[in-house]
């Protein structure tokens, strides 16, 4: 069976449909992190937090290193802190929209 670019745009968008993941991604923000660093940061569990990295290197949106006994992670391509801001600029202007609504009421 052939992927089509849909199937592929599809697996980055369950990827992403997590809000651990989103936090994982957002942590990364400010650059290449061990994965020692980001469980103590987002309080997750190692399990947890190994889980979602995995889904997220599996959609191509992580990569990992590994530097001694640590595992450093990074956003593969930064442009997926595009999708992320307009993400966000689409759930602002819904919230602005639904409080408009609310003082009406």
């Amino acid at each position: 069976m052939t992927k089509t670019t849909h199937d592929f745009k599809a697996a980055i968008l369950r990827a992403l449909a997590h809000p651990n993941r989103l936090r994982i991604l957002e942590a990364l923000r400010g650059g290449e992190t061990c994965n020692c660093e980001l469980g103590p940061k987002l309080k997750l569990e190692q399990s947890n937090l190994s889980r979602h990295l995995l889904a997220l290197s599996e959609a191509g949106l992580v990569a990992a290193r590994r530097d001694g006994v640590r595992m450093m992670y990074r956003v593969a391509d930064p442009r997926v802190f595009k999708v992320l801001d307009l993400i966000g600029e689409v759930v602002k202007k819904q919230l602005t929209e639904r409080a408009a609504l609310l003082e009406i009421f």
